[in-house]
């Protein structure tokens, strides 16, 4: 009569029972059942006004595949193919940024590659140079027409091409940094 408890029959056929009934023919604990339950390994099905139960016979089926599968080494749960699925795509990008370290380490040691204060050192050089270059395009212009014009002429155009270089360079600005030019620093007394 106990048994009977356990056991239901459908319109279909099968047979439905619940998880002490398969804990007890598994000759497993009622948890290990939910946990095979949740595995994806076997299923359960809602009976209306029941709960859920397991059909009998598919349970025992899937369950022994279950066992064959793993006595041979198949079966694996998706969990567990998916969590080597992603050791493996950690361990590949774990090697690919190995041989990257490897690749820059090599090319540093050859020289490949430079040192950041020596670059920004380079480069504040070479715009100071570059200023001094720019300021000095005026009096040069100025000088190869100044027989044409008069001293006080020349010396005016200069002082406006001079002006209008300086704007220029204060609008090019390098990392940020705007050097006054030594010509500026200079003449700030007179």
């Amino acid at each position: 009569m106990a048994d009977e408890e356990k056991r239901e029959v459908t319109a279909n056929g099968g047979q439905f029972v619940k998880v002490e009934v398969i804990a007890q023919l598994f000759g497993v604990s009622v948890r290990r059942v939910q946990q095979l339950t949740q595995e994806g390994i076997i299923r359960t099905t809602e009976l209306p006004g029941q709960g859920r139960r397991y059909e009998l016979v598919p349970t025992i089926k899937t369950y022994i595949q279950y066992l064959s599968d793993k006595a041979y080494g198949k079966g694996r749960s998706e969990k567990e193919a998916e969590l080597k699925e992603q050791k493996l795509q950690a361990e590949i990008a774990l090697k690919e940024s190995q041989g990257e370290l490897h690749r820059m380490r090599r090319e540093i040691a050859a020289g490949k590659y430079i040192d950041i204060e020596e670059v920004a050192l380079d480069y504040q050089k070479f715009f100071v140079v570059f200023k001094r270059f720019a300021l000095s395009i005026p009096a040069r212009l100025v000088s190869m027409v100044s027989d044409q014009v008069s001293p006080v002429e020349a010396r005016r155009i200069e002082k406006e091409m001079t002006e209008e270089v300086k704007r220029m360079l204060n609008s090019f600005v390098v990392a940020g940094a705007i050097e006054k030019p030594e010509a500026e620093k200079g003449n700030a007394g007179g």
